[in-house]
């Protein structure tokens, strides 16, 4: 038993995915599977219920999670107290963001932070916005990325950039020649949104609520690249963020054209503990996260 497999243990139960544990430490599933089953034949014990989906933590594997990851969070503070005395910054910055964050952009950022600190490693998970906010609070990564970021008692959130909220169809309909597009075009029109439940979707129905514009909601989806799908079957209209599509516009898959409604912005922030001292690597990763990337 080494710090990898239980680095790996953890990674799984975080994502609640074999697959994207496996992934975010650069392994294959099979090896993140055998791993996790050796380690529950040495245990001696069943950690997790593979029988129900998504799978689940035994009573045992809930408690043996917890002492592990708090064993690795002590470990890594002894790395950051050790490598700190140096004048180089090193050390793992864990980062878990929504996956409509752009990961082209995000691997330009990590790409340029690790050409600057070659001492330093990145962990990123992408996760949905409820379990990035969960594995802040639960100090499983160190800082945490996504939309409509909220500060509470428990979480303080630093501004990153406010993304402008486009106006999105296939490329022969018929608003598609529009140079602009007013909130009145909207009307009537077969709208493929996000789920009710999400903050962006609340957004967006506020700003039309407001202009007393009325569409039909056609899909609903949690992810952004699901309603590009949709968009591309010719199945209605969206409102997204510009930086989201910036690519499908390119490549001339999809058309966007601005949305005279400029109040409606998809803000993004960085998340992390409130009480939490973040590591000299972490905070240099804050710094390369608000310097400008090509999509």
């Amino acid at each position: 038993m080494n710090l990898e497999t239980l680095d790996l243990f953890c990674a799984v139960v975080r994502t609640q995915s074999f697959s994207r544990g496996a992934r975010a430490l650069g392994v294959s599933q099979s090896a993140a599977s055998q791993a996790v089953a050796q380690l529950e034949s040495r245990l001696g014990i069943t950690l997790i219920d593979r029988s129900k989906r998504p799978f689940v933590l035994t009573p045992e594997g809930r408690s043996y999670y917890e002492g592990v990851r708090s064993l690795l969070e002590q470990y890594r503070k002894l790395l950051d107290e050790v490598t700190t005395k140096r004048s180089e910054v090193s050390g793992l910055v864990r980062v878990a963001a929504i996956y409509s964050i752009g990961i082209n952009a995000m691997s330009r950022h990590v790409q340029r932070f690790l050409a600057t600190y070659p001492r330093a490693k990145v962990r990123l998970d992408y996760l949905r916005p409820d379990m990035v906010t969960k594995a802040t609070l639960n100090d499983d990564v160190d800082l945490g990325i996504l939309s409509f970021a909220k500060a509470s008692r428990a979480i303080s959130v630093i501004p990153l950039r406010d993304e402008p909220m486009v106006f999105v169809c296939p490329p022969g309909h018929p608003l598609a020649s529009r140079s602009s597009i007013e909130a009145e075009d909207l009307a009537t029109e077969d709208l493929v949104t996000f789920d009710r439940d999400l903050p962006i979707r609340r957004a967006i129905d506020r700003a039309l609520r407001r202009r007393r514009v009325d569409v039909n909601i056609a899909m609903e989806f949690d992810n952004i690249e699901n309603i590009k799908l949709a968009l591309a079957s010719e199945a209605g209209i969206a409102i997204l963020p510009e930086p989201a599509v910036k690519r499908d516009v390119a490549r001339g898959s999809l058309k966007s054209r601005p949305l005279s409604m400029p109040d409606l912005v998809r803000p993004i922030g960085i998340i992390h503990r409130r009480r939490k001292q973040l590591p000299p690597a972490a905070l240099k990763f804050i710094e390369e996260l608000k310097m400008p990337v090509d999509e």
